[in-house]
C-alpha cells in the first residue's frame, strides 16, 4: 500500500468488526460492485456478521453484470445499524450514496477508495490514488486478511480490474495490475469467459442505441472534443434501459485527434425529467476531466468522469469547450 499507516489501521478495524455494513456509489460499475461483492465474501471467510446495502433503485443492474449474485444485500438500513461498522467502497465522496440513513450522526465509516479527489469523509480512511481501482485494495486487504483467494472472489475482483482499466488499456494499468490479474488467474478467473459476459453477449437493444448515439455525433474544435448525445426518445425507439448507454463513450474516445470524448443522455426517470448525464473520457494527460466534472457538481478520475446537470445541450456543449480550452 502506497499509506501503510492507513492500511493499516483499516486491517485492525476488519479485524476487530464483528458486524459490518458494505455500500458503495449510487449507479455502481464494474469496479464498485466486484470490490463490495469481494469484500464481502472475504469478510464472511473471516467469520465476520457482513451485509451489503445497495438502493433498490440501482436494479436492475447493467447487463453486463446479470450474472453478479448479491446473497446478503438489504435494499433498508438493518435494525442493528448502530452496532455495524460502515465500510465504503470506491465511493470519492459520501454525497455520491445519497441515502440519509448513511449520514447520520456517531456512524463508524471506514472509507476504502482509489480516487484521487476523495474528501476522506470516513472516520479511518484508506485512500490509494496509486491503486489502479478499487477491487486492487481489497485484493491486498484480502491478502493482508490471509482470505483465501476462491473462485468467487477472484472473479469478482478481477470485473473490478478490468473494467476500471478499460481492458488494461488505461494509464492507471501498473505493473501491479498484471501481477494482480495474473494471480486472479491462477485462482480460477477465466479471462475469455469475464471477457465475453462483460463486453460480448449483450442485448440487440444496445447496438440500437449505439447507432443512434454515433448519427448523433459532433466534434468541435478541430476535433479535441467528440461528442455524442441520446434522448428520451432514443431509449423509448429501441426499448433500451438507461444502462444500455454503457460503453458509447470509449466509441467516441477512440476517434483520431480526439482529446475528450463526451457522452450526453438525458434521464428517463419522471422525478429527473431536465437533467443529462454526462460521461467524459480523456484519450491522454492533456485534459483532466475529473476537474471538468467537479467544477459542474460531479467527480471521477483523471481520465474517466461524469456530472449531471440541468443545462441544455447547446449550453453544455459551449461549457465543456470552455473547460477543455482552459486546459489546453
Amino acid at each position: 500500500m502506497s499509506t501503510l499507516t492507513e492500511a493499516d489501521e483499516v486491517l485492525a478495524e476488519l479485524r476487530q468488526a464483528g458486524k459490518l455494513l458494505l455500500t458503495t456509489h449510487e449507479n455502481p460499475d464494474g469496479d464498485a460492485l466486484g470490490s463490495l461483492l469481494a469484500m464481502h465474501w472475504v469478510l464472511e471467510q473471516l467469520g465476520k456478521d457482513s451485509v451489503m446495502f445497495m438502493s433498490p433503485d440501482e436494479f436492475p443492474l447493467p447487463y453486463e453484470y446479470r450474472d453478479m449474485v448479491f446473497e446478503g444485500l438489504v435494499g433498508a438500513p438493518p435494525e442493528d445499524l448502530d452496532e455495524r461498522t460502515i465500510v465504503f467502497l470506491d465511493c470519492g465522496n459520501i454525497d455520491r450514496m445519497p441515502v440519509d440513513f448513511l449520514k447520520g450522526e456517531g456512524l463508524h465509516i471506514l472509507n476504502v477508495d482509489h480516487h484521487h479527489d476523495n474528501t476522506r469523509f470516513g472516520t479511518v480512511n484508506l485512500v490509494d490514488p496509486e491503486a489502479s481501482c478499487t477491487a486492487e485494495i481489497v485484493w491486498r486487504l484480502a491478502r493482508e486478511l490471509e482470505a483465501e483467494l476462491t473462485p468467487g472472489i477472484a472473479d469478482a475482483m478481477y470485473i473490478g480490474l478490468v473494467t476500471d482499466t478499460g481492458r488494461f488499456s488505461y494509464e492507471n494499468t501498473s505493473p501491479d495490475s498484471h501481477r494482480m490479474a495474473a494471480e486472479l488467474i491462477e485462482a480460477g478467473v477465466d479471462p475469455h469467459l469475464v471477457s465475453r459476459r462483460l463486453y460480448e453477449d449483450l442485448p440487440f437493444r444496445r447496438l440500437q442505441l449505439l447507432q443512434r448515439a454515433l448519427a448523433s455525433v459532433e466534434r468541435h474544435d478541430e476535433g479535441i472534443i467528440t461528442l455524442a448525445s441520446l434522448t428520451r426518445g432514443d431509449f423509448e425507439a429501441t426499448d433500451a434501459l438507461e444502462t444500455d448507454s454503457e460503453g458509447i463513450v470509449d466509441h467516441m474516445r477512440a476517434v483520431e485527434g480526439t482529446a475528450v470524448a463526451v457522452l450526453v443522455r438525458e434521464l428517463l426517470a419522471e422525478d429527473r425529467r431536465g437533467l443529462r448525464k454526462v460521461s467524459l473520457r480523456a484519450t491522454d494527460g492533456r485534459v483532466d476531466v475529473s476537474r471538468i466534472a467537479g467544477a459542474l457538481g460531479g467527480g471521477g478520475h483523471p481520465q474517466a468522469a461524469g456530472f449531471t446537470t440541468e443545462l441544455s445541450l447547446d449550453e453544455l456543449v459551449n461549457r465543456l469547450r470552455t473547460e477543455v480550452a482552459a486546459q489546453l
